[in-house]
């Protein structure tokens, strides 16, 4: 064992100032949690505004954080890290987790689900998240993944009025408690064959005379179905549709959008920093579970008609896609991989955001056909689903099209033609369901004449409409963005 596992190295200021942005994030949801007690219920609209408000200013810590080279490295010992990838990482976790919270209100207020106990769940599970970005450390991996766990547990039941949502919530607490066993195990196998903790020492071992190198491969096998559960990849994807449908859509929204960076992030750290050496093993692991998730999520996603296990589905096939640019590995790869979960993520909200602009008080717009005529209901409503549901299929001109031939091309270069052979027939089999949706909305009668009234919110519908029109502001100049994913995971 090294003994710099042993004895930890003093702490500097340069420590503290790294992980500034964590530090304000959780004081101010611990300010938060007090303050929340003294405000009516009928004024709960504070605690949304200052929850949206904390993860702004968190956002602009981190981009100064990021500009600082001299925070980058690591920090407590190698339990911390400082990069490019953990500031992007990071940033985007924040943005979108705002985006949630703005589209949420409407729904909350709709539901009765006004509670401060949804924003400071929010919190602290973006404070997990952070934690994933930024882990040197198999022990701060699984404290930020287990803070992100048990908040999305409560998240998921809170409406314990609603059946649905209670047995959503038990399915994703014992599923998601059997993965993380299932990845707690396997980093104890590697822990046992390195005696490293921190990542680049379990690497550095890796490169030595091992004496039990068997033992390594046996803890991968644990850690990549870990990972696999946290994406949702298949055949770890049984959670996915039962806890979009079931949970509210304020807390699907969330769970399908930021945490897909921090998964990211996640394998990142444990694939790449710590087992990078091992990338033949694991990259075949993967070419499997992105097959599957291609083939079964489109496959499944066409015969769908309740909207949320839709896009549960073809969150299992975009996964399938992510892995393409993991298994690419290198620079490139890596970077297509964070350029698409970053991308996927603002979309997820979106889409989300436009099922709490459908519904209303006693009706949620949960079913394809509830989106029937919409265009001849609300024109500009219609348009926002054309723009999100063409960026999802991969259209020329949208951002996830550019997001596809990103991972594409990663496959690739990395030797896999034909993992990409079967992504492009994929896609093609994706983009049926997705044209579907469009065609209900302008082409199938209305169920009903009528005419549907924007909600009063109007910073929803304003960030809503900025959101969908992104999607092709990114798809048209994405370049900078890519080469900023291709810069952070390269350390430039």
């Amino acid at each position: 064992m090294n003994p710099a596992n042993i004895i930890p190295s003093p702490v500097s200021m340069l420590d503290f100032w790294a992980i500034l942005p964590e530090a304000f994030l959780t004081l101010s949801a611990c300010i938060l949690l007090i303050a929340d007690l003294f405000i009516p219920r009928e004024r709960k609209s504070a605690t949304h505004w200052l929850s949206i408000l904390v993860l702004v200013i968190t956002a602009v810590l981190v981009w100064r954080n990021g500009q600082d080279p001299t925070l980058y490295g690591n920090a407590f010992s190698g339990l911390f890290v400082r990069d490019g990838v953990a500031t992007l990482a990071k940033f985007f976790i924040l943005i979108s987790s705002a985006l949630v919270l703005v589209y949420a209100k409407p729904h909350l207020e709709m539901r009765g689900l006004m509670q401060g106990e949804y924003y400071l769940l929010i919190l602290f599970s973006v404070l997990g998240m952070m934690l994933m970005a930024s882990s040197g450390s198999m022990l701060t991996i699984y404290l930020g993944l287990e803070l992100l766990a048990l908040c999305s547990y409560a998240l998921v039941a809170m409406d314990r009025d609603n059946k649905l949502s209670s047995e959503a919530g038990m399915k994703y607490f014992v599923l998601g408690a059997m993965a993380s066993g299932l990845l707690l195990y396997g980093m104890s196998m590697v822990y046992g064959a390195t005696g490293e903790l921190e990542l680049s020492g379990i690497r550095g071992a890796i490169n030595s005379n091992m004496q039990h190198p068997n033992l390594v491969l046996f803890g991968l096998v644990f850690i990549v179905i870990g990972i696999a559960f946290k994406f949702g990849a298949a055949p770890f994807h049984m959670w996915v549709p039962d806890v979009y449908q079931g949970a509210p859509t304020s807390v699907a929204m969330f769970i399908g959008s930021a945490p897909k960076i921090a998964a990211f992030a996640m394998a990142y750290r444990l694939l790449d920093s710590a087992l990078g050496n091992a990338s033949h093993h694991w990259s075949d692991m993967l070419s499997v579970l992105a097959v599957l998730s291609l083939v079964l999520g489109n496959l499944i996603a066409v015969a769908q008609t309740n909207f949320k296990r839709m896009l549960a589905y073809s969150t299992v096939s975009h996964v399938g896609f992510l892995l393409l640019g993991l298994i690419g590995g290198g620079v490139d790869g890596f970077a297509a991989a964070l350029f698409y979960s970053v991308t996927y993520a603002l979309t997820a909200a979106a889409s989300f955001g436009v099922i709490v602009l459908m519904s209303r008080s006693g009706f949620e717009a949960e079913n394809i056909e509830d989106f029937s005529g919409l265009n001849e209901r609300n024109g500009w409503y219609a348009f926002l689903v054309l723009l999100i549901m063409a960026s999802l299929a991969g259209v020329p001109m949208f951002v996830g099209f550019l997001a596809k031939l990103e991972v594409l091309k990663a496959a690739v270069q990395g030797g896999s033609l034909w993992l990409a052979l079967i992504a492009g027939v994929c896609a093609v089999i994706g983009a049926f369901y997705y044209l579907r949706v469009i065609k209900v909305v302008y082409f199938d009668e209305p169920k009903t004449k009528e005419v549907l009234v924007a909600p009063d919110d109007v910073v929803f519908r304003t960030v809503l409409g900025l959101n969908a029109l992104a999607l092709v502001a990114l798809g048209l100049f994405g370049g900078p963005l890519i080469s900023w994913c291709q810069r952070a995971v390269a350390g430039i």
